[in-house]
């Protein structure tokens, strides 16, 4: 399940005196992941459940996500949503970006370019890059590179060489040790302990 949240209403809920959330910590994590409490999970499956009955969506779907949003926001990743909410119009250039890598991030990326698609110079992109993210523009391409390369190996059963050569790697061993360093382990390993870490070693399935 993946949700876009709308700026606009995480700002008028941010308004709202019930609502405190901190200012992020300089050093706090861009990408971060976190276990669903019992609060927030039910509001996401009361979401996924809106696909069964369409003519409740119009009505329903805003005020859950709302929901959502509010969940988020009184969590533990509160001040980081917050903050990117509130930086302002620089925010929303380097928004656009961040969509740029999202969209094509198994491409080869130039900050020149980027900086010409963000509107900005490459120096004052850099800047507001890192304060959005806490990471450059290369770092941000690598790590939806080294997520989405887990993903193929753990949902469609990719060897390591073929998902790192899906998401942009022109090296394997290079993929090998980004990958550790990210993951504490192995490709191959982390995806055998994802799928259950008492079971025996799986094998992937050939891709032809």
């Amino acid at each position: 399940m993946s949700l876009k949240l709308e700026m606009p209403v995480i700002r008028e809920l941010l308004s709202r005196e019930e609502i405190q959330a901190s200012d992020a910590p300089s050093d706090s994590p861009a990408m971060t992941t976190g276990e669903a409490t019992v609060e927030f999970l039910p509001a996401c499956c009361r979401l996924m459940d809106l696909l069964d009955a369409p003519q409740d969506i119009p009505f329903l779907s805003g005020l859950i996500q709302r929901e959502i949003i509010y969940r988020i926001l009184r969590g533990p990743e509160g001040a980081r949503l917050r903050a990117i909410a509130t930086l302002g119009d620089q925010s929303h250039r380097t928004a656009k970006a961040i969509a740029w890598i999202k969209a094509n991030y198994a491409k080869p990326l130039r900050v020149d370019d980027l900086a010409q698609i963000a509107g900005m110079g490459p120096s004052t992109l850099h800047h507001h890059f890192g304060a959005l993210t806490a990471m450059s523009p290369l770092q941000y391409q690598k790590q939806l590179r080294l997520q989405a390369a887990r993903g193929r190996m753990l949902i469609d059963g990719l060897y390591a060489a073929s998902a790192a050569f899906e998401v942009g790697y022109e090296s394997a061993s290079q993929f090998n040790r980004e990958y550790s360093r990210l993951f504490g382990q192995p490709p191959m390993r982390d995806i055998r302990n994802l799928r259950s870490p008492s079971a025996p070693q799986l094998e992937p399935v050939s891709n032809r």
